[in-house]
């Protein structure tokens, strides 16, 4: 059932352990550090039962409203309706939230198409993976990843060095396994549960491996410890920098200090093959929401920009209208890969409707590998005024008022206090340290560049080219034997092969 924002403020005062800044947490919904975020995630529990929101955040399944976010994907519409919802809860809380519901979840729909290959070893697996994805559906958890591990030294094997390096099974029990090491979470500390799986690591030459695991953690489980970096949020007014303030993700290293995880939340264990699976179409899913946020954020870069040079009137000259067209085209490629992801998408092995893994993937490259350059270019647009403005106590203090209101007020449109506003906004959006921790995140959060690439990699049809210049080189078959694949361009033949599909259905 869905849940509103104050059980979900419930489901978190509990005895976890958190640290921050070397203090011990009492409340994570109400330390200046977390507040502000946990209000954001609750207003978003809270827009589910909004009647203005509801038809787009919820959806109906066997009498039951259920959040749209964690609903599986079976239908192109599926995957227009969830965009929809995503895209306005952003418009709703005014920025950008990562971890929105939507991303994290997708990593379980990739267990869902695994089951028979977890299944090899032990058909429970897959048993357990059905009832958590169903469990998520009907308990609506704030549910998060954890997959970064503190991994040591890299060129040894984890049992070459201090083995909690990389999480692991310390035992088996009746009840369930007991693992101990560390993860790195977004979120985790103000979270209900993660599913926590492998790293990509090299897990040694055993078939089995004890590194080799995936399961649901409770993060209101005994023995875990959460140890926070420090946050932005309350360290300087919000009116300065009002993204820091609201929408600080408190990344934290989760302690798993001999932690019990029940047989029914593992979801596999001393299994490399299923660990490689599930590494290599982790984010067949969680890349569409990971990616969609990079849209918001352009659109963000976008605002700033052009809102600083209307107010001066620096937009009408072309130099400065080609710097424009840049960021939009950035925006603009975005919305072209999530939109022909939908279009093009493809059937799962367990019947989902995935994203085309090509275009996606594709487009998740091209909006990390290209973020810095958009941002550069708006920061040559909002020019150094973002950096040397003063901040809201002098525009407010009687004796520097006067001053500030005489050299920030432009005209009857651009008054020094919405000059202030824009300034602080653009400078917390790309220039603070808050932006610069933003901009690292999202290079590396869904893996490095040279991973995202391997994924490109093995979703390319490399067919295509090879036919067609095998046909175009009169190349024999004993270059390249004859395939059978269709002659033409892949999302053409897709396009009027699916629509042949549902026209016969009809």
């Amino acid at each position: 059932m869905i849940r509103t924002g104050e059980q979900y403020k419930d489901s978190i005062r509990d005895t976890r352990e958190v640290y921050i800044d070397g203090e011990k947490v009492a409340d994570v919904t109400s330390h200046p550090s977390f507040k502000a975020i946990v209000d954001v995630r609750a207003r978003i529990y809270d827009m589910q039962h909004d009647a203005a929101f509801s038809d787009i955040m919820t959806v109906e399944k066997d009498g039951e409203r259920q959040a749209i976010g964690n609903a599986l994907p079976y239908t192109q519409d599926d995957w227009w309706a969830k965009r929809r919802a995503t895209d306005t809860i952003l418009e709703d809380i005014g920025g950008i939230a990562t971890r929105v519901g939507d991303e994290t979840v997708g990593e379980m729909w990739s267990l869902y198409d695994g089951q028979d290959v977890l299944s090899e070893i032990d058909p429970q697996w897959a048993k357990n993976i059905e009832t958590h994805i169903h469990s998520v559906l009907a308990r609506d958890p704030f549910h998060v990843s954890a997959n970064t591990d503190p991994k040591g030294d890299r060129s040894k094997a984890p049992q070459d060095q201090d083995p909690d390096m990389l999480l692991h099974v310390v035992k088996e029990t009746d009840a369930g396994i007991i693992v101990r090491g560390a993860k790195y979470e977004t979120a985790a500390a103000y979270a209900n549960q993660a599913f926590t799986k492998p790293t990509i690591a090299n897990w040694g030459n055993d078939a089995y491996s004890d590194y080799a695991v995936g399961f649901i953690c409770d993060l209101g489980s005994p023995n875990l410890k959460f140890i926070c970096r420090t946050g932005f949020s309350g360290r300087a007014d919000a009116r300065d920098y009002p993204l820091a303030n609201k929408f600080d993700e408190v990344d934290t290293l989760v302690i798993f200090d001999n932690v019990l995880i029940p047989w029914e939340n593992v979801l596999f264990y001393r299994h490399t093959k299923a660990a490689a699976f599930i590494r290599a179409t982790l984010h067949r899913y969680s890349a569409f929401a990971f990616v969609q946020r990079n849209l918001k954020f352009a659109d963000m870069l976008i605002g700033a920009a052009l809102y600083n040079t209307r107010q001066t009137g620096l937009d009408k000259q072309p130099a400065v209208q080609e710097k424009l067209a840049e960021i939009a085209m950035y925006r603009e490629t975005i919305n072209a890969h999530l939109t022909a992801a939908i279009t093009l998408g493809e059937r799962s092995p367990a019947g989902l409707m995935m994203p085309n893994q090509s275009l996606l993937m594709t487009g998740r490259v091209h909006a990390c590998s290209n973020l810095y350059e958009a941002i550069n270019t708006t920061r040559d647009l909002c020019g150094g005024q973002i950096c040397v403005t003063p901040d809201v106590a002098a525009f407010e203090a009687p004796e520097t008022k006067p001053w500030l209101e005489k050299y920030y007020t432009l005209n009857d449109d651009w008054l020094a206090e919405d000059r202030r506003k824009l300034l602080a906004f653009a400078r917390d959006l790309i220039s603070s340290d808050y932006a610069g921790h933003r901009l690292a995140f999202q290079m590396f959060a869904q893996s490095p560049r040279f991973n995202q690439m391997g994924a490109i990699y093995r979703n390319f049809d490399w067919d295509g080219p090879l036919d067609f210049v095998k046909k175009a080189a009169d190349l024999s078959d004993r270059v390249r034997p004859e395939t059978g694949r269709a002659a033409g361009d892949g999302a053409v033949n897709k396009w009027y092969s699916d629509n042949a599909v549902l026209k016969a259905a009809e």
